[in-house]
């Protein structure tokens, strides 16, 4: 193993390049006519970022969004400039070592204003809603069904974008006000076609996609494209479906797990957010690997 597979990458700095953004996962550089995204090792929870991170999970992001652009590209364009596998340019090269597995190069857009959240199966905030409304983002849905039921098929559920703190669930209604009518139905069309071509896919690879969450922008022609990551376990809940029941919550490929660790501890979910013991950060790598080696059939 490479030394910078061994390190943990939390904070980034590339002298000469200049940073933009620095959000709970990403790290955005600007190229000039494109953006370089690096996936660093940081983990939040409860939206605090925890201090220490989870070796190899910005590179795992990364080359799971580099597969499912690969699988979804032939009916939906998005902003792929690099491709995996692909040399670094001449001017990034020095950094090579560190970012080349969870970096990418992507074109710049005009991201909508609106989460693109499609839920297959009922659990978290779609549970809650649920159990008191019989209804998820205000879709009235069958009676008795249970925590972690299937669908009867999938449903698109937008939500707001907020810098802090959690997305809002917000109707299609509100969506289509947000970004005008025709981009929201484009949104909710693709968003629906992805999903169902990834859940059929996974599932054959005992993988269960309940629910994810797309983001789109609008390239310089005005077309929809998928950006950021896609289909990982950040941004999406992964069931083993070996071990699914319905009727509860199921064991996840995601950073449930770490959420779970910090549900026994004696904290207020405020930050600063407690260090993860060796045990739970070992534990998650081994999930975030198991979850690309089951997609992709590949090791990392």
């Amino acid at each position: 193993m490479s030394n910078s597979q061994n390190q943990t990458v939390l904070q980034l700095e590339l002298p000469g390049i200049k940073k933009i953004k620095s959000g709970k996962v990403r790290e955005v550089f600007d190229l000039g006519n494109s953006f370089l995204f690096v996936a660093s090792d940081r983990i939040s929870a409860f939206d605090v970022i925890m201090p220490n991170g989870i070796p190899r999970k910005g590179e795992v992001l990364t080359q799971i969004s580099y597969f499912w652009f690969a699988q979804t590209e032939s009916f939906q364009p998005n902003h792929l400039i690099s491709k995996a596998g692909d040399p670094l340019p001449k001017n990034l090269q020095p950094f090579a070592d560190k970012i080349g597995r969870r970096s990418m190069i992507v074109k710049k857009c005009k991201p909508l204003a609106i989460e693109c959240v499609v839920r297959g199966y009922l659990a978290g905030s779609g549970w809650k809603e649920y159990q008191k409304t019989q209804t998820v983002c205000g879709i009235k849905l069958a009676a008795g069904l249970k925590e972690s039921s299937e669908l009867p098929e999938p449903i698109f559920t937008p939500a707001t974008k907020a810098e802090t703190g959690h997305d809002e669930n917000i109707s299609f209604e509100e969506a289509k006000k947000i970004t005008g009518d025709s981009i929201a139905e484009q949104a909710r069309a693709a968003s629906l076609k992805i999903y169902n071509t990834a859940r059929d896919y996974a599932r054959k690879r005992g993988i269960i996609i309940a629910d994810t969450k797309f983001e789109f922008g609008l390239d310089d022609s005005g077309k929809l494209i998928l950006i950021d990551e896609v289909l990982t376990p950040d941004s999406s809940r992964f069931w083993p479906a070996d071990q699914y029941a319905p009727g509860k919550g199921q064991p996840s490929f995601d950073k449930q797990f770490v959420r779970d660790y910090l549900e026994t501890l004696d904290w207020d979910k405020s930050p600063p957010g407690p260090k993860l013991p060796d045990d739970v950060v070992a534990k998650t790598t081994a999930k975030y690997l198991d979850a690309y080696e089951r997609l992709t059939g590949k090791k990392l």
